[in-house]
């Protein structure tokens, strides 16, 4: 990663999934992904799955060094499963 420049935490939701990567932009590579199709319990409900995905995201990104990241949220709003994911990756100690 060049300086300055922060990787991306790219969100993307379905209407039943949340898939969230990490993007390196200065070389185009993902650095580290993770969807709630990886998740094995299928009893909750889609915000609890999207803080889920949150804290085992954040724990993959800071097993690869990574401590602050940039959170681009798309056309999404802050609100809901990309809040819940969000609230997730903090709690994992991930800044943004």
């Amino acid at each position: 990663m060049s300086r300055g420049i922060l990787p991306r935490i790219s969100v993307f939701r379905s209407l039943n999934q949340i898939y969230a990567q990490i993007i390196d932009d200065s070389t185009g590579t993902t650095i580290v992904s993770f969807s709630s199709l990886l998740l094995k319990d299928e009893k909750t409900n889609k915000v609890a799955k999207a803080k889920k995905v949150g804290l085992q995201l954040g724990k993959l990104a800071l097993d690869k060094s990574l401590d602050k990241v940039f959170f681009d949220r798309g056309q999404y709003l802050y609100h809901g499963r990309v809040k819940a994911l969000a609230e997730g990756l903090r709690e994992s100690g991930l800044k943004f």
